[in-house]
């Protein structure tokens, strides 16, 4: 057994006999072998805990975990609170690695030490019909690598996918693992580190390929609803504002119909005063103030949340805008 390695793999399963084989054998068949896999078994019924038992008989850099609260947020802090790894690299059982990814992973930390975080390009695998969300999502998360872009996209979807994941384990130490709580633990994570400072990164490569299964947990749980998404989202842009928007912590609300300003109560719980609206269309509501897009002021005169969901508009949107001299972070920020 390995005593300190380099990295230690955290992968939960629950109920995983169809894919956690293809899963492990990803990790145990890459170019870098300094390692240790946890494997965290969350209370399986079926043959994924003989077959992860299998695993340990057959390789010394494996162990197998039980964690008996329910849940991924339990079971990856099960792994962290035991790992020995410098680096932690996240992985789930229903996706595969790329045999380069820890070695490429590694590398990047070692010779970027002002990054905590590095993820990577992901290759969409689809399972089921209904495919066209995850398809948008993975087009989106792929479109982007910088830090500079991480931060700035952080209130649209999950900046950095959760399997792609390698990270020092001191920011674990400083800022804890996964929160239990009715939102996505994964998505909370990363805001809490992006909110502690936490410099990040993706590889533009391809080095995971994700499932996507009708049962996986983003498809099913409650917590990974639209609008589990947006509490959080609010929570975390709050303490963005607080820092840096203190000239203008009123805002507007790019976009006005009634799912927006649904979503927009958001905001307002967490203290966040919403001025008005801002559509394409004239006068789309008389519950606030309303400005047509073409009416905006020049820059400097107020600080607009474009919370507009649709991808294409998204981005007509930040061109309307960065062509009126306004900046993204300065004068105006995406939560959608």
């Amino acid at each position: 057994m390995i005593v300190n390695p380099a990295v230690s793999v955290i992968l939960p399963f629950f109920n995983a006999e169809k894919t956690l084989k293809a899963a492990v054998c990803s990790i145990l068949y890459q170019t870098f072998s300094d390692f240790e896999l946890l494997l965290v078994d969350n209370n399986s019924f079926d043959s994924s805990s003989m077959i992860a038992q299998d695993f340990v008989q057959r390789d010394e850099r494996i162990r197998v975990l039980k964690e008996n609260q329910q849940g991924v947020d339990y079971a990856m802090n099960c792994g962290l609170k035991i790992a020995r790894g410098k680096y932690i690299a996240r992985m789930d059982a229903d996706d595969v690695s790329h045999p380069l990814r820890l070695e490429k992973q590694v590398r990047f930390l070692d010779e970027n030490p002002a990054y905590g975080l590095v993820g990577c390009s992901v290759t969409y695998v689809p399972h089921n019909s209904n495919t066209k969300g995850f398809e948008r999502i993975v087009k989106w998360v792929n479109s982007f690598y910088t830090s500079a872009e991480i931060e700035s996209y952080r209130f649209i979807e999950i900046p950095v996918v959760n399997p792609t994941l390698m990270f020092k384990y001191e920011l674990y130490e400083k800022y804890g693992g996964c929160r239990h709580g009715d939102f996505p633990e994964d998505y909370e994570m990363l805001l809490r580190y992006l909110d502690a400072g936490v410099k990040m990164a993706k590889l533009p490569e391809p080095l995971l390929e994700w499932h996507d299964y009708s049962d996986r947990l983003t498809h099913t749980d409650q917590r990974y609803t639209s609008e589990a998404f947006f509490r959080v989202k609010a929570e975390y842009f709050q303490k963005w504002s607080t820092r840096n928007n203190a000239t203008h912590p009123d805002v507007w609300v790019w976009g006005a119909g009634r799912k927006t300003r649904q979503r927009s109560l958001f905001l307002e719980k967490q203290g966040i005063k919403v001025i008005g609206y801002i559509d394409i269309v004239k006068d789309k509501t008389t519950v606030k103030r309303m400005l047509h897009y073409a009416e905006i002021p020049p820059p400097g005169e107020l600080f607009i949340i474009a919370m507009v969901g649709n991808y294409d508009a998204r981005e007509q949107i930040r061109e309307h805008l960065l062509n009126n001299n306004y900046k993204q972070g300065r004068d105006f920020m995406f939560l959608a």
